[in-house]
This record gives structure tokens, sequence and C-alpha cells, in this order.
């Protein structure tokens, strides 16, 4: 997997599902490949290794923020509910859904991606027109979608952005949710397909999209909600930031993951963010979202600088140009706000006697 840009979950932790399933003595939900305590390890981590052909392995932790969120996710996809996962954009809600398709079905690619342009045909089945036209309409003629293949094979579905799909495809789900079954009228001698144990959807939609697409009540009633929040740890939002950086600058030295630039960073995204600092100064809060997995692109954007254009030397003036880039955007009254809030910080006792950051609030001075 060597030369795959964005190997699937269950791809990449194959080592982990396979000791997680060896060593498994759990009870599973009807057609899942774990036990709810074992996809709860394979998402949070566990403490001690597990032995596997030989080996010692260990089971990281994948997803930071709330535990008792993922244990809830999990209870109601054992349950057969559907789950709704919300936040704001970059609070992993996508990713957080891939690591239960994977240790749950061992698939997180059946997933319907929300848009505009979606039709239904696009999520339940479409025909093959050559074979429809040379047989008529029979089961080797339909060509299955991933809403079709979760019901067929028992497996779950994704559906990522569910709020940009238009209205009609939202609700089109409402029966699926409700009877367990997929009408086919073209097929007369077997018009429903019926859903098979340990079918599910698990689908994701941003609160910034809150007005483009608003669900239905009748749809809404059929989900669980869950709210992913931002990591709200300085501590945690700093090992994140570095392992994701570590990961995607795998082949850079491993002094490119500077620990008082990664601090840096993480502090200025969370007070922007939250609107007030750790000794409970308040500032204005620019529009972006200024999330984790925004500040892992701003800082692997800084390492990658570094290492092609000034010989594995980090530049402070190149982070400050790409948090600058991350938090105006297009709108440059932004700009403004994030000034403010650096020189106020500046004049700080915390922060008199730390050179790194006086060098930052130059550097912001002159955006």
């Amino acid at each position: 997997m060597s030369e795959v840009l964005k190997p699937c979950m269950e791809v990449l932790y194959q080592e982990e599902l396979e000791a997680l399933a060896a060593n498994d003595k759990g009870e599973r939900p009807a057609n899942w490949q774990l036990s709810p305590k074992a996809v709860r390890d394979f998402i949070l981590g566990r403490d001690k290794p597990l032995e596997h052909n030989g080996k010692s392995i260990t089971i990281s932790q994948k997803f930071y923020g709330d535990n008792a969120l993922v244990e809830r996710c999990i209870v109601a996809l054992a349950s057969s509910r559907p789950l709704m996962l919300i936040g704001e954009p970059g609070t992993a809600k996508s990713y957080l859904s891939e690591l239960l398709t994977a240790a749950i079905c061992n698939n997180s690619r059946n997933t319907i991606q929300g848009s505009i342009g979606l039709t239904e045909d696009m999520i339940k089945y479409s025909w093959n027109y050559a074979l429809l036209i040379a047989k008529g309409p029979i089961p080797e003629a339909l060509v299955p979608s991933p809403l079709y293949i979760g019901l067929t094979q028992g497996i779950i579905t994704r559906f990522e952005e569910i709020t940009r799909a238009p209205l009609e495809i939202q609700d089109s789900l409402i029966s699926v949710m409700s009877d367990k079954i997929l009408s086919v009228p073209e097929l007369k001698d077997q018009p429903y397909i019926m859903a098979q144990r340990g079918f599910n959807i698990i689908a994701t939609a941003n609160t910034r999209d809150k007005g483009v697409n608003e669900m239905s009540a009748a749809l809404k009633r059929r989900f669980n909600f869950e709210t992913v929040r931002p990591i709200n740890n300085i501590n945690m939002e700093m090992a994140v930031i570095k392992k994701e950086c570590s990961k995607l600058c795998a082949d850079m030295p491993e002094t490119l993951l500077d620990d008082s630039m990664i601090d840096l960073l993480a502090t200025t995204f969370r007070d922007l963010r939250t609107g007030q600092n750790s000794s409970g100064g308040k500032f204005d809060k620019p529009e972006a979202v200024l999330s984790t997995a925004e500040a892992v692109q701003v800082y692997h954007q800084t390492v990658v600088d570094a290492h092609f254009y000034h010989d594995d030397q980090l530049s402070l003036k190149t982070l400050v140009n790409n948090i600058s880039s991350a938090i105006v955007k297009d709108k440059e009254s932004d700009l403004k706000l994030f000034k403010n809030y650096v020189k106020a910080m500046a004049k700080t006792q915390e922060k008199t006697d730390d050179t790194l950051y006086q060098d930052f609030a130059n550097l912001v001075a002159k955006c």
C-alpha cells in the first residue's frame, strides 16, 4: 500500500483488526466482525498489547476527544439504530465513521457522498441498460449502489454530508430506515429487497451547513444524533497534530516536529476558536472554523516548506503565513482580529519572556 495516497481504515489497521478479532471473546451483534468492547478498543486504544501470530500488536488510539461519545455511537449501532454525527467541520466526524465501519464490518468504502447533484439511483440502484434492453428487468441487469449493497450484505452504509443532498434524496431514506426494505418495482418476481441483519446507516452533517438542505423532522426522528465537538484539551490537540504530521511527513526528519512551534500553533487555534485564552482573556472570533484537522494541515505545509526550500530548517515566518491563510480565507477583516489577538497576548505577563512568541507577534504585525 506504499503507493496508495489514502488507504482505507481496514487496510491501514489490518494487523490491529486481526489481532482484536483473534483475541475477542465478547458477544458480537449479528454480522459484526468484532464485539462492541473490541470496537471500542480499536478506536480508543488499549493499554496492553495483544499477541497474534507470534507478534505483540499494539492497539493505538485513533480518535481523540470524548470517549463516552464513542461508546454511545457503538451502542446505537449495536441496537440497529442509525447514527448521525454532527458538528463543526474538521472535528473528525467522517474519520470516526470510517473507524466504526472498518471495525464493525471491515468495509469503510460503502459510501454515499452528499452533493446537490446526487440522484436516487446513485444511492439505491441503477441498470445496465444494454442488458436491460436485451433481457428486460432481471436481477443480473441491476447495478447496486451503496444503500443496496448495505441492505443485501448486512453492512453499514456511510452517508457523508447528508445535508448537502437534495431533500427528496434525503427523504428516500425514510422507508428504508423504518421498514428495512428497499423497493425495486421493476423486478416483478422480487419487488422488495429485505435488509440483512447488520445493515445500518452512519450519516454525517456539518453544523455550518444548517439551512442548506435542512433534514425533515421525520428523517431526524430515525437517527440517533451525536455531536462531535472540537478537542478542548491543549495537550491532546498537540498530540494529535504531532501524530498526524508524523504520518504525513514519514519521509522527513523527526526534528521538523518541533514541540514549541506545535504548542504555539495549537494555542493560537484553540484561543481563536473559543474566543478566549487560558487566562480568561476574551477575543473576537474569526469566521474560520480553525479545527484540529486544519491545524494539522497548517503544520504539515510548514514542514514541507522547510524540507524542500530551507534545508529542513523550520521557518516561523512560513508558519505565520500558513496560520494567517487558514484564519483569513476570503474574509480580510479576520486578519485584523488575528493581529489584535496576538498583540494582546504579547502583552500578557506569561508571554513576556517567550522569545518565540515575541518573534511570532512581530511577524504577525507585518502581515
